[in-house]
């Protein structure tokens, strides 16, 4: 499988190739397809076209797109030439709602080049510069989400809860592991279960996470561009099974104050090309290796910068807090608050965790866009491996009882607090350079800085219940 292409001419596939995929196609009822592009955030585009212009399609004449209309992209102008996909035919996903369409991941070319702002481009250029180096990604993601629907008054309440929406609502423990909202949601997880057993993702399992509603999915690690791919599709596809089930879904982190936070974790390990199917971090006869250390210290050094993409959202720093129920005598969240590495700490941004050898990256959401954040992951640990970075001693420790005056002492960073501090360290980290590129950097820092301004300027009604009638 050819990577990363220079040229638009070098990424189209063979004759032979897309008369097999459109076979294949065809033979399953496929009628339609939705070449998919990813734009700057993490979101798919797409022009749908029947199986007619299939071939056209794939020798890059299909669709044509004015990315800068749709995606902040401040370079391009109104007078400036559009942006061609070229669908990867190993990145096919028939969509299991409505067996008729397909949705097939593309890249995106600008006048035979690729295009400097496709995320999709930017992770397989990050792959081909690790595998050059010797190395080969790995990744698991754990996806989780709340289901909710709207109530007779039209407002969005959490699809699952047995409590009523007035009157006494009793507080509960955390409903993680919980079997009654596991049964109660068994209509709606087991069409998801069956979906991706059915499409070979090696399904694990299903887990009712601390808030009602809301559910993790677990399933097998796969090369990066597949993960990223199969993110971005299980995205799309919770949302129309939901659709089904009269709810729809959010990936936002924290919908609610007193809830828990939905996060993304990021399982990386890394295999060496001479080496196939050999785990660099580590093995249970040896132990966590040097090289799986070396990359921690590189995951830490750009760490800001990694979570400015990981948690790109204003809401995604909400839930980087030690506790939910403040001074109600709410619990402890198990959210990552602090730059540092322990084994299966989970307060920790990066876990070394019991079961498995690979860095969790902790400090992950669903609302960031997956290619950029994993061509930002095998791009630090790469170049912690290359330089040795040393990732100092692992904190195993209460990292939400330690003091400040302990933190500096050994050295431990917090997290950034908001989506402004994070933003800053990305502005000003050569890895962000490195794998965005100059306009691809200047167009999502724009971005995210007039969305930063925006919220600034919003007054909430926490403010309002706070402060109104007390000053």
């Amino acid at each position: 499988m050819t990577i990363y292409v220079e040229t638009f001419a070098e990424a189209l596939p063979s004759k032979e190739r897309i008369a097999e995929v459109r076979k294949e196609l065809e033979n399953a009822g496929v009628q339609y397809v939705l070449s998919s592009w990813i734009d700057l955030f993490g979101i798919p585009k797409t022009k749908p076209v029947p199986m007619s212009d299939f071939e056209l399609l794939c020798m890059g004449k299909g669709p044509q797109f004015a990315v800068h209309s749709i995606s902040f992209v401040p370079e391009l102008s109104p007078a400036d030439s559009d942006q061609v996909m070229v669908p990867d035919l190993d990145a096919v996903y028939i969509c299991p709602w409505d067996k008729s369409m397909a949705i097939i991941f593309a890249d995106l070319f600008w006048e035979d080049k690729p295009y400097n702002v496709c995320p999709r481009q930017a992770l397989k250029r990050q792959i081909r510069d690790a595998k050059d180096a010797g190395y080969v990604g790995y990744a698991g993601i754990e996806p989780e989400f709340i289901a909710m629907r709207f109530n007779d008054e039209g407002q969005p309440v959490k699809a699952f809860d047995s409590d009523p929406e007035k009157g006494l609502r009793s507080r509960r423990q955390a409903f993680g592991y919980d079997v009654e909202q596991s049964i109660d949601s068994m209509a709606f997880l087991k069409d998801l279960i069956d979906i991706l057993e059915d499409m070979g993702w090696n399904m694990h399992d299903v887990v009712a996470e601390g808030g009602y509603s809301q559910f993790e999915l677990d399933f097998h690690y796969t090369d990066l561009l597949e993960m990223a791919d199969r993110y971005t599709f299980l995205r799309i596809l919770l949302k129309e099974v939901a659709k089904e089930h009269g709810m729809f879904i959010t990936f936002m982190p924290k919908p609610t104050s007193g809830d828990w936070r939905s996060g993304a974790h990021i399982n990386l390990s890394l295999q060496k090309t001479d080496a196939p199917g050999v785990n660099i971090f580590g093995n249970d006869e040896t132990g966590w290796s040097d090289e799986s250390l070396w990359a921690v210290g590189g995951l830490i050094k750009h760490s800001e910068a990694i979570t400015a993409i990981a948690c790109p959202i204003v809401n995604s720093y909400n839930g980087l807090v030690p506790r939910v129920g403040g001074f109600e005598g709410g619990t402890v969240t198990w959210a990552p608050t602090n730059i540092t590495y322990g084994y299966n700490n989970r307060a920790a941004q990066f876990r070394l965790p019991q079961s498995r050898y690979c860095i969790e990256n902790r400090a992950a959401d669903m609302c960031m866009n997956i290619y950029l954040g994993l061509g930002m992951s095998i791009a630090g640990a790469v170049k912690g491996i290359q330089n040795k970075m040393e990732p100092g001693e692992p904190c195993n420790l209460n990292l939400y009882e330690m003091t400040d005056e302990q933190f500096e002492a050994a050295g431990i960073r917090r997290l950034p607090r908001n989506l402004m501090i994070a933003l800053e360290a990305l502005r000003n980290d050569e890895l962000a350079m490195q794998v965005m590129g100059p306009v691809m950097l200047k167009s999502y820092l724009a971005y995210k800085d007039d969305e930063w301004e925006r919220y600034h300027q919003t007054v909430t009604d926490w403010e309002v219940s706070e402060y109104l009638r007390l000053f």
